[in-house]
């Protein structure tokens, strides 16, 4: 039997924005048992009750090959990294941790003949130099930041084990993540998770980008579902080695608060830039994924609305859900009542 039809699938850094979520998807698809999460620190306790956890560095390499090899793991998906906004925070500790993880799993996939690994990139690997309105897949990659220079060697390197030692790595330059699951991580972009929670809590937000700052985003239940396509994808119809571009909308802070706004008009936003601006300055504000979607048939389910109305509906209280819940079958009437 393929060891891909029966998989042991661990998840580094499962306590992460991704991971909490991709873990419940893989989980959900594979079974409790079939996926280890994994992270440097202890789990909450429902990742525990969800499924086997165990605490793990993967800077130690030798304690991830224990585990590879005990387990028999035949998956890896290699999420533990420190963002970008962090990252210009301690840039040596992000070097270490984002590349020298990585190279630890490729040589444990490697050795062991794990049969995939996935490893998320970012559009941090494009810099000011990139086209800004639709970049392309192959497109100039002079990242600004440590996290974006991180990302583009890891790109490289990936590429370097599939050519050379034909290990299956596949990769997503994801955008912006929002997700009503997981809290803020330290990312640019992620003004657009606390937007929601301070709405909610105090009708108020203090953006630290400009309003006008418009930068590609993409819903967290798009995101899993376009990494699990991804993984299940046949080879052969995969052109990409480095990290697929991946675009699911792109929005400003400004558009964002206009929407929130629609369900709870008395929300205010003020804005106090900080050094997190310059870096997504040097981000593209749409992104040309039309490779993924020849490939494997991506395809994003959520544009603005739909993604505020969604996360509103989980953050928010019983009075908001019916507000919302009661929206959507006004929609979904007028949809099945229109000609044609």
């Amino acid at each position: 039997m393929n060891k891909l039809n029966k998989p042991v699938i661990l998840v580094t850094g499962a306590c992460g924005q991704i991971g909490t979520e991709l873990c419940a998807a893989l989980r959900k698809k594979y079974g409790s048992s079939a996926v280890i999460a994994t992270d440097r620190m202890a789990a909450s306790g429902q990742m525990q009750r969800e499924g086997p956890y165990c605490q793990l560095d993967v800077l130690k390499k030798y304690d991830l090959e224990k585990r590879v090899m005990a387990s028999g793991v035949t998956q890896i998906y290699h999420l533990a990294a420190m963002l970008s906004a962090t990252g210009e925070q301690q840039p040596q500790q992000a070097w270490e941790v984002n590349m020298q993880g990585l190279l630890h799993v490729l040589e444990v996939a490697r050795e062991q003949q794990v049969c995939q690994v996935f490893w998320p990139s970012s559009i941090a690997v494009f810099g000011e130099h990139a086209l800004p309105a639709c970049c392309p897949q192959h497109s100039v990659t002079e990242p600004a930041t440590i996290y974006g220079i991180s990302k583009h060697a890891g790109e490289l390197w990936c590429k370097y084990y599939f050519d050379n030692y034909g290990l299956d790595v596949r990769s997503i330059r994801y955008p912006g993540l929002i997700s009503h699951t997981a809290q803020p991580g330290g990312g640019t972009t992620d003004y657009a998770v606390d937007i929601f929670h301070q709405a909610l809590k105090t009708r108020t937000y203090t953006c630290f980008l400009k309003e006008s700052t418009t930068l590609p985003m993409l819903y967290m239940p798009d995101a899993i579902r376009a990494t699990l396509e991804l993984m299940a994808a046949p080879a052969e119809s995969l052109s990409v080695r480095t990290g697929y571009n991946l675009w699911g909308m792109s929005f400003s802070p400004k558009e964002l608060a206009e929407q929130i706004c629609r369900y709870l008009p008395v929300f205010q936003i003020n804005y106090q830039p900080d050094a997190r601006q310059r870096i997504a300055d040097s981000w593209p504000t749409g992104i040309d994924d039309r490779l993924a979607r020849r490939d494997w048939g991506w395809k994003e389910q959520y544009d603005l609305p739909a993604m505020v109305a969604d996360m509103l509906y989980n953050l928010g209280d019983s009075d908001l859900k019916r507000v919302i819940g009661q929206g959507q079958k006004e929609k979904e009437a007028a949809f099945v009542g229109s000609p044609g």
